[in-house]
């Protein structure tokens, strides 16, 4: 039996179910685990998920520094127009 290192709950798991760094999440608190030891069974909060919404984030204030640029330079073109 192992627990969830999140909110401690107890996961109905067997070391024979899994394999060792297969990901899974608890039940009781959703949080995304990996299996870090199979004897005996532990598992770990799975940072892979953490570093994935980062990378989104970044992506977004890539897009909002374009889109600044996009406005920026429409501006001057209504600027040299007049």
């Amino acid at each position: 039996m192992a627990t969830c290192p999140e909110c401690d709950a107890a996961l109905d798991l067997e070391p024979e179910d899994v394999d060792l760094e297969d990901r899974l999440s608890c039940d009781d608190c959703g949080a995304s685990l990996k299996v870090t030891s199979i004897a005996p069974l532990e598992l770990d909060l799975d940072d892979d998920d953490e570093d994935d919404e980062d990378d989104v984030d970044d992506d977004d204030e890539e897009e909002d520094d374009d889109e600044e640029a996009d406005v920026d330079e429409e501006a001057e073109l209504g600027e040299e127009e007049e």
